[in-house]
């Protein structure tokens, strides 16, 4: 009986994480490694029915995509998000159309005024689902050097062999 409950209280468990929670569709790895992030914004984005049933099954590809200020609107570009396999002829989507992000104006016109003054760029960090409704992470970003990025595996490889030491100094002491 005990043991029923308790799979019970799991399954809805699960069942609200599923629900309320955020579900990341993609993230951009890359971009961490290739830019220095300043700062981040989330913000909405307009997608059509198809593409948000694609998501929803997990597609999406942010690697390669950038967003861009065009006429006071956020357009996020080279995102692609392949045809939902039941939407055929006029139900389906370009997988990769731009697609246009949800931001207040004031935001847009801070994104402007900083990519115009210094050399930055807009990339997308996360694509995810928050309380049902598609999301993107913004980042604020400059290009890294290839010494720059060098640097940084070189920090990340001493900090590794760092940890390893003191574990096996913990371990035979």
């Amino acid at each position: 009986m005990a043991r029923a409950k308790q799979m019970q209280e799991r399954r809805a468990k699960a069942k609200s994480e599923a629900a309320g929670g955020d579900r990341v569709v993609a993230t951009n790895r890359r971009a961490r490694f290739d830019y220095e992030i300043l700062e981040t914004l989330e913000c909405g984005i307009m997608l059509t029915g198809s593409e948000v049933k694609s998501l929803r099954e997990g597609n999406a590809q942010i690697a390669d995509a950038y967003a861009r200020i065009d006429d006071g609107e956020l357009w996020l570009f080279q995102m692609h998000i392949p045809p939902w396999a039941f939407a055929v002829g006029f139900g389906s989507h370009d997988p990769d159309r731009k697609r246009k992000l949800l931001v207040h104006r004031h935001e847009i016109k801070d994104l402007h005024d900083q990519t115009q003054t210094q050399p930055l760029t807009i990339v997308p960090l996360k694509l995810y689902f928050k309380g049902g409704r598609a999301k993107v992470e913004l980042a604020l970003a400059r290009g890294k050097k290839q010494q720059d990025r060098r640097q940084a595996l070189a920090k990340r490889d001493a900090e590794r062999e760092i940890a390893r030491a003191v574990r096996n100094a913990e371990k035979f002491t």
